[in-house]
């Protein structure tokens, strides 16, 4: 069960935080939120 947590966290992080988007302008989805929220 823990290497699955484990897993799963850095599977998370990857997902928010490092996969880039040709849509999002070859950013995160973590900095786009953070683009798109300073600017509202």
């Amino acid at each position: 069960m823990e290497h699955f947590k484990q897993e799963l966290i850095e599977y998370l992080d990857y997902y928010n935080n490092r996969r880039i988007k040709a849509r999002r302008k070859g950013l995160p989805p973590a900095i786009h939120r953070q683009q798109a929220l300073s600017a509202a």
